[in-house]
């Protein structure tokens, strides 16, 4: 007959799918029932209504089948108790008190994504910079910070609303990047209309209330410009480095400059720029064209004194893998988009590298 101990360490591969971790670990466990060739597991659910609990009886069932003593498995399900979701809760925050302060791991690299205005493209560098770091083994997550103009999750392909509980809302996943944005909590043809004291605080529970994780990346999208929003993420995450996207036209050119000059005035660090829309290859004869004339990203970088990181080309699947959920560096690796989004994501890798591992001592402002 099977023992506890071998079903136990066969389950010790399935995890919580919304938090990642094995569900052993997280308390989710409950008990293992054996009676002859059927094995009873009792797992305990985060939330009532649980959205995922046929994936957890499907990933408890494969993890058993293997087993050749046992011939039947029953998963049966139930929601821990506000004692056991506290202690879930604490666990996973470190003893932090919930809301109380916003902090990351040691290991996590803080990059906000800026352009000084729209149609530049920033959104669309950010999903591609994530899915291509998650690609090569990163964990990633993407705060849509752009609370007005939000695009990330229709971009990444992901939608529901993230569930939350005990102070804490778990993010959404897609890619392997983990999301967080507005867009997941009101209608996508809602407009957003908040000052700035609600949307200081939005970013606030984006960064305090949000379990991340153990993240190596977080990449914050911005709004266009230096408003409040930017304001409020910089005073959130000091120390942070900035990625500034622009194009090659002049007048896109000087904006960004401007949102790379406010990262010197709210500590964070510039690292990059990217040159998105930089040429349009013609698919048929292969000449290269200057839709949007050229320069802007190399004198941009100048200005700040960071290195160019890339040069994006201006192409149909670009928009079309956002328009569809697909970023171009999963859809299509190989193709010249896709090897310039990767080679920023090394510019960001080599830029960071030196601040994984150093804590940035993040703290919120307390209420009133």
């Amino acid at each position: 007959m099977v023992t506890e101990q071998q079903v136990r360490e066969a389950l010790r591969g399935v995890r919580d799918p919304e938090i990642g971790r094995p569900i052993e670990d997280l308390g989710m466990l409950e008990r293992i029932e054996i009676d002859g060739g059927l094995v009873r597991v009792h797992v305990l659910l985060t939330i009532e209504g649980c959205p995922l609990r046929d994936r957890i009886t499907a990933d408890v069932t494969a993890a058993l089948q293997p087993i050749p003593e046992i011939e039947r498995v029953e998963v049966l399900l139930r929601p821990m108790s506000e004692e056991q979701r506290r202690s879930l809760v604490g666990a996973l925050r470190g003893g932090a008190a919930p809301a109380s302060r916003i902090a990351f791991p040691d290991r996590t690299a803080i990059v906000a994504i800026a352009s000084g205005k729209g149609g530049v493209g920033k959104s669309s560098v950010t999903v591609n910079l994530a899915a291509a770091l998650a690609a090569d083994g990163a964990s990633v997550g993407v705060l849509d910070a752009d609370v007005w103009g939000f695009s990330v999750p229709r971009m990444l392909g992901v939608s529901g609303k993230p569930v939350g509980f005990d102070g804490m809302i778990l993010p959404l996943e897609a890619h392997g990047v983990k999301v967080i944005s507005m867009g997941f909590f009101v209608p996508e043809d809602t407009p957003v209309i908040w000052r700035g004291p609600m949307l200081h605080k939005a970013i606030e529970q984006f960064l305090g209330d949000v379990w991340w994780g153990e993240l190596d990346y977080l990449l914050c999208d911005l709004p266009p410009g230096t408003g409040d929003v930017s304001i409020s993420l910089a005073s959130f995450i000091p120390g942070a480095s900035m990625l500034v996207v622009t194009t090659p036209q002049e007048a896109a050119r000087r904006v960004a400059e401007r949102a790379g000059k406010m990262a010197e005035r709210t500590n964070l660090r510039p690292i990059g720029v990217v040159e998105n829309m930089a040429y349009y290859e013609c698919p048929h004869c292969g000449a290269r064209e200057a839709i949007f004339g050229e320069g802007g990203g190399d004198e941009a970088a100048r200005t700040l004194g960071v290195p160019l990181l890339a040069r994006v080309p201006l192409v149909a699947a670009i928009r079309a893998g956002g328009d569809e959920g697909v970023p171009i560096v999963v859809r299509s690796p190989e193709a010249p988009a896709s090897l310039a989004f990767r080679e920023a994501a090394e510019g960001v890798r080599r830029a960071t590298k030196s601040r994984v591992g150093r804590p940035l001592g993040l703290l919120a402002r307390q209420p009133g």
